[in-house]
């Protein structure tokens, strides 16, 4: 059962991270695209801005691709902490914790469930369980 659950969870946390890249990258769902994400990031003062943003979306979009499939979970788990923790910090941690007030709640909770992948692989249903990488 453990398994079954950390694969639901895996791509349910892969799908969001997934959307949330293409937004950066593609203008989808409503997103702003590289070039809206490039103006954003520098006016947080995040420079190079355009490789920043282009590392960002990547690193979401990418990165949830690989937790959905868990294939190089670890790897990928660290690249969606890594851009939750810039994102909580330069954008939503002088906001306080609710997300209802644009706080971290949101990047926090995301992060620990990449973490817990992290910690507890990803399971047997897993492309890192099929060819033998990590545990």
């Amino acid at each position: 059962m453990i398994d079954l659950a950390l694969l639901i969870l895996r791509v349910v946390i892969g799908a969001i991270f997934i959307a949330h890249g293409a937004q950066k990258l593609f203008g989808s769902f409503g997103g702003p695209g590289l070039e809206g994400t490039t103006g954003f990031f520098g006016q947080l003062g995040i420079k190079p801005a355009g490789a920043m943003a282009l590392a960002a979306g990547l690193a979401e979009f990418v990165g949830g691709i690989l937790l959905a499939a868990g294939f190089l979970t670890p790897i990928a788990a660290l690249a969606l902490i890594a851009t939750m923790a810039v994102a909580a910090v330069k954008v939503h941690l002088g906001n306080g914790f609710f997300a209802t007030e644009g706080g971290y709640e949101y990047n926090l909770a995301l992060s620990v469930v990449a973490l817990t992948f992290i910690l507890a692989g990803a399971g047997a249903y897993s492309l890192d369980a099929a060819i033998g990488f990590f545990w």
